[in-house]
């Protein structure tokens, strides 16, 4: 009697638990650049309005509708109706089932680059919302670049190139795209002196690579450090493919940045990792760049900042 009682309070709690559904496990992130700029711009617009409507949201029901292609009419349309009193399940119906899905995927993808920041200029500080990320390469430096996600590789063995080469000069500042923890710094075979930055919530994990011969990182950077967007974490070269350290076995000078998205620590190490073009995220951060210039005193920003969202989860003013 008392096992079967036993029994059916266990059965009870564990139906009050709610079953975690299992993580995602693949991305085909295809975002074109003007669907990504033209719902950034309403989500900015319509931020201090009584309706804010956020940039994840209008892709998110352009997503349902299109299978994930997003073109930029559909993304208009998905702005539109959600400048309505109609909720994305009533504007969906029977799609609205794919709707968390893409949700999640994006907000993982893009929930760290739109937000309250501040910018020292002056000795003020100046609060704002918007574009909060920056491009990798510093402002005042030229660089180009191309969709290359995909294209086969063959050193060590056969494999896709899973990001973006940015194509420039020797020594070219680089700079954390979003703020986050150093999470790995070093040599790897494949990718020479590189760093990995994971953003403050975990999502996403940055990879930058083929770093200088030499010097190719930030003065005193360290794992473990925390870096804000634009912070200067190392240098443009071309080390990589070759097991010994500091060696340049890559032909041509370029940063190799990437990112992985992670829904659950299981896929950070392992054969599923799932890293998304980000050709037209860099597209997007092209005109915001961190202005980073050399003293008397070392590499510094030309304008401190702040991201506010963080001081705001940390308690700051």
């Amino acid at each position: 009697m008392k096992r079967r009682f036993f029994l059916c309070v266990l059965l009870c709690a564990l139906m009050t638990v709610p079953v975690r559904a299992e993580p995602i496990k693949w991305v085909d992130f295809n975002v074109p650049y003007e669907s990504l700029r033209y719902a950034m711009d309403v989500d900015i617009s319509s931020f201090d309005k009584e309706k804010h409507i956020s940039w994840i949201d209008i892709l998110a029901l352009a997503a349902c509708r299109t299978g994930g292609r997003c073109g930029i009419v559909s993304v208009k349309k998905a702005a539109a109706d959600l400048e309505g009193d109609r909720s994305a399940e009533e504007l969906l119906g029977e799609l609205f089932r794919y709707y968390d899905y893409y949700h999640e995927a994006y907000t993982a993808a893009l929930g760290g680059l739109l937000g309250s920041f501040a910018i020292e200029k002056d000795g003020e500080w100046v609060a704002d919302y918007g574009l909060k990320a920056y491009s990798p390469v510093a402002a005042g430096y030229g660089y180009s670049h191309c969709d290359d996600f995909g294209v086969s590789r063959s050193f060590g063995f056969a494999r896709r190139h899973l990001g973006n080469d940015l194509m420039g000069g020797l020594g070219t500042p680089i700079v954390a795209v979003e703020g986050g923890i150093v999470e790995a710094m070093g040599w790897n075979r494949y990718g020479g002196w590189r760093v990995g930055i994971r953003s403050f919530d975990s999502r996403r994990y940055y990879y930058y690579a083929h770093l200088k011969k030499d010097a190719p990182f930030a003065p005193g950077l360290e794992e473990g450090d925390i870096v804000q967007a634009g912070d200067l974490i190392g240098f443009m070269g071309r080390t990589g493919y070759s097991d010994k350290e500091n060696v340049n076995n890559i032909e041509t000078v370029h940063l190799h940045f990437g990112m992985e998205l992670i829904f659950d620590e299981s896929q950070k190490e392992c054969n599923s990792e799932i890293w998304i073009n980000v050709y037209d995220i860099v597209r997007l951060l092209s005109n915001h760049r961190s202005g980073i210039q050399k003293t008397a005193e070392g590499w510094q920003r030309v304008h401190p900042y702040r991201d506010l969202d963080m001081d705001e989860l940390k308690g700051g003013s």
